[in-house]
């Protein structure tokens, strides 16, 4: 048998190649999907309603299920477990690709939403398995980062390809040749692992976590559009009660699904706050930054997306060279300087203005990607080096499952905080002759002020875009500037959690 600190050999880094598909596949999946929605929309007749379940169910669907996965892999077997999600997810996304109508398209993406919650959980509790040194796990964690910021960048350019030689389900075939030299290659390069003293899958408690999981992600996306605050609460609250439920399930079960006294490890609980609150920030900034250099930049969408492409290109480089920092320094000092860093990238969106502008709006993406990173590779390596090879799966999983929650929350906190600031700005600049409804639209949002503009006569337009634009920035200044001070005290409790004796050595 291999001991803990046996090394990786030819095999082990073939199944980390394996191991990189999935990941590659579900980033690649997700983001190529903005890519086909105006054309799918029009070619099945979606309704508004429709198109945002078809975009959030797949979510849904493996924010509530990753809990669930992680603990049946540690059960029943991570590579059978791997292998049987890929090949839901493939035959989903072939089915999703055909596709007669809407309602179809929603069943079939809440199908790969369900079968990626397989993927995550699974390859990582792999890696653990596989990569055994730390040094050499380190590395192999860079590349399985790597593999899914990369995917970010090809979703789009592959996305964009394929609609224009084949049409829009074509985007949808992406994963199935990405994922089948796994089910080949897999049985062979990937070894097994389970937890034999797991027991039987608990239902009650798969069913509890998908709930409350569900219920609050739910209640969080909803409150971030603003049409309505009962429900989303009531949703809110619903998903907090559940949770609670399910934790004292857990506390008094013999056999958990997840080690609740994982929490009160430190090793474990500093890197789970510090991933959830960079992708807090994160998503947040993204989605006004993303509004920003369209409405108030006026870039068109295409541009946009290029003018954001230097960080991922930046993110993608850091992360494939990771492993040598990760190697030199210990994680509480990877994981406050990530932090750190990436609060001075978001506080230099917080004063991007006048004509440096979008230099500085570039610059400072960098530097928060460029921040992102070590947390992102520090916090999955000292997750996983904090438990035994046998509970990796749900590790990983609550690892995953706080990501989407802190997605959720970045989106309708900071999203929230930026309406509500640009609404304020805004004031009255909308003429009194506009209908209740343009009005509302244009106070809510940028990208409706633009398009009111563009209607109204030539002064009244010029008015309301300048006074609009203005009122943008503003907010994108206020939420960025929360986002760095997030980022800054989430820092300060990372390092003073981190062992005194400890802190800042290198390893």
């Amino acid at each position: 048998m291999r001991t803990s600190r046996s090394r990786a050999g030819r095999r082990e880094w073939a199944g980390l190649a394996v191991l990189a598909l999935p990941v590659l596949m579900l980033s690649i999946n997700n983001s190529a999907l903005h890519l086909v929605l105006p054309t799918l929309s029009a070619d099945l007749a979606a309704t508004g309603p429709q198109l945002l379940w078809i975009v959030d169910v797949h979510g849904f669907a493996t924010a509530a299920l990753l809990i669930t996965m992680g603990s049946l892999g540690d059960r029943i077997g991570h590579r059978r477990l791997l292998l049987a999600g890929t090949a839901v997810f493939g035959t989903a996304t072939l089915l999703a690709a055909f596709a007669p109508n809407a309602e179809v398209l929603i069943l079939t993406r809440a199908l790969v939403g369900a079968a990626g919650a397989t993927l995550m959980p699974t390859t990582l509790a792999l890696l653990r398995t596989m990569f055994q040194a730390p040094e050499q796990r380190a590395a192999a964690i860079s590349w399985w980062v790597t593999g899914f910021i990369a995917g970010n960048v090809l979703g789009p350019v592959a996305g964009g390809l394929l609609m224009e030689l084949a049409g829009w389900r074509s985007v949808f075939l992406l994963g199935v040749p990405v994922l089948a030299p796994l089910l080949v290659t897999g049985p062979f390069l990937l070894p097994e692992q389970r937890d034999r003293s797991g027991g039987r899958p608990d239902f009650t408690s798969s069913l509890l976590s998908a709930a409350a999981v569900v219920l609050f992600v739910y209640g969080l996306k909803e409150l971030s559009t603003g049409a309505q605050r009962l429900v989303p609460a009531l949703a809110i609250l619903g998903g907090l009660v559940v949770g609670y439920a399910f934790v004292r399930r857990q506390r008094r079960s013999p056999q958990p699904m997840l080690d609740l006294s994982l929490l009160g490890d430190r090793a474990f609980t500093a890197p789970l706050l510090a991933v959830t609150l960079m992708v807090f920030t994160t998503a947040g900034t993204t989605l006004l930054l993303a509004q920003h250099l369209q409405g108030v930049l006026g870039l068109p969408p295409l541009q946009a997306a290029i003018w954001l492409l230097p960080s991922t290109v930046a993110g993608i480089a850091l992360s494939a060279s990771s492993s040598v920092f990760t190697r030199r320094f210990r994680p509480a000092v990877l994981l406050t300087a990530g932090l750190v860093i990436a609060a001075v990238g978001t506080g230099l969106l917080a004063v991007a203005d006048g004509p440096a502008a979008p230099v500085l709006l570039v610059i400072g993406m960098i530097v928060l990607r460029i921040g992102a990173v070590p947390v992102m590779t520090a916090s999955t390596s000292a997750i996983i080096d904090a438990v035994p090879a046998e509970r990796a799966g749900s590790a990983t999983a609550l690892k995953e499952t706080c990501g989407e929650l802190g997605i959720a929350l970045g989106v309708t906190v900071l999203g929230s905080v930026g309406t509500a600031v640009y609404r304020g700005a805004l004031g009255d600049a909308v003429p009194s002759a506009v209908g209740a409804e343009a009005a509302e639209a244009a106070r809510g949002g940028i990208g409706a002020a633009v398009e009111l503009a563009a209607r109204l006569p030539r002064a009244e337009g010029v008015e309301l875009l300048d006074r609009a634009r203005e009122a943008w920035t503003e907010a994108l200044h206020i939420s960025t500037a929360i986002g760095a001070v997030v980022l800054v005290g989430t820092a300060l409790l990372v390092w003073s959690a981190a062992p005194r004796e400890v802190a800042g050595t290198s390893r």
